[in-house]
């Protein structure tokens, strides 16, 4: 496996091992379970749209009054 080398200032340093302290993990730990987590917050965000998405219509249609005027798709204006 790859190695990777990060730099941080002192002040960030600091920081991070904090964390990690805060955790009861290796500063190693921490930075690893750090990059796992925003992968899966990328996924979860991503499969969220997606979802939102395709229920946007039906919301739209089941809730016409509260759609914003500039986002209508009969391009309605605000009365």
């Amino acid at each position: 496996m790859p190695s990777l080398n990060v730099s941080f200032t002192d002040e960030e340093l600091e920081g991070v091992r904090a964390a990690a302290a805060a955790e009861g993990k290796s500063l190693k730990q921490y930075l690893h379970d750090l990059g796992v987590r925003e992968m899966q917050r990328k996924q979860f965000v991503a499969g969220a749209t997606a979802w939102a998405d395709r229920l946007r219509g039906e919301f739209d249609d089941a809730f016409a009054d509260e759609v914003p005027p500039s986002e209508r798709r009969d391009g309605a204006a605000a009365a």
